[in-house]
């Protein structure tokens, strides 16, 4: 038998019996109730660090969502804010009975103007294509084709300003499109 088997057989006790290499699982059984107790100790550990992991993560899911609700219910309230101020100039106008037609447009123009003002706040921005700019789909609207002495596929004419909120198309531009020739 060569050195290498004699290292990886076990050892023959007198008795005819097998004894375990050190560091086998026979051999750190020796005491198989104190080996319980350890791995029962470990157990309850890692169980109760568990329960806990469990515990911290349905928390932090519910204040997410809790979070994202707030987020959800007054997403709007600074855009409001900065409405009222129109609403009030509009009523304010309708206040006046005896109020000229030049008053009436000039407090129409100052109520734009407010208007105008509260929507770039809130990084609304208007889509107002020129005539000769090229038609883009995603911004604009073709409501037709018309024959232009123009480039095909640009726009002839703004029937309707679009709205956008950063790259988000709320409203698309109305207009018409030059045909081909």
């Amino acid at each position: 038998m060569s050195n290498a088997d004699s290292n990886t057989r076990p050892a023959v006790e007198a008795d005819g019996g097998f004894e375990a290499p050190p560091g086998t699982p026979a051999a750190a059984n020796e005491d198989p109730s104190r080996k319980l107790a350890e791995l029962e100790a470990k157990h309850a550990e890692v169980a109760d660090a568990y329960l806990r992991a469990k515990a911290e993560t349905e928390n932090t899911r519910r204040r997410a969502e809790d979070e994202i609700a707030k987020a959800r219910k007054y997403a709007v309230e600074g855009f409001a804010e900065s409405l009222l101020p129109v609403r009030d100039s509009l009523e304010a106008a309708i206040s006046i009975p005896s109020a000229t037609p030049e008053q009436l447009l000039e407090g129409v123009h100052a109520t734009l103007r407010q208007l105008t003002a509260a929507l770039e706040r809130n990084k609304v921005a208007e889509i107002a294509p020129t005539p000769g700019e090229r038609f883009d789909p995603h911004r604009h609207q073709a409501i037709s084709v018309v024959p232009a002495n123009q480039e095909p596929n640009t726009v002839v004419t703004l029937l309707q300003k679009g709205y956008a909120i950063a790259d988000r198309v709320l409203r698309p531009a109305l207009v018409t499109v030059a045909g081909a020739s």
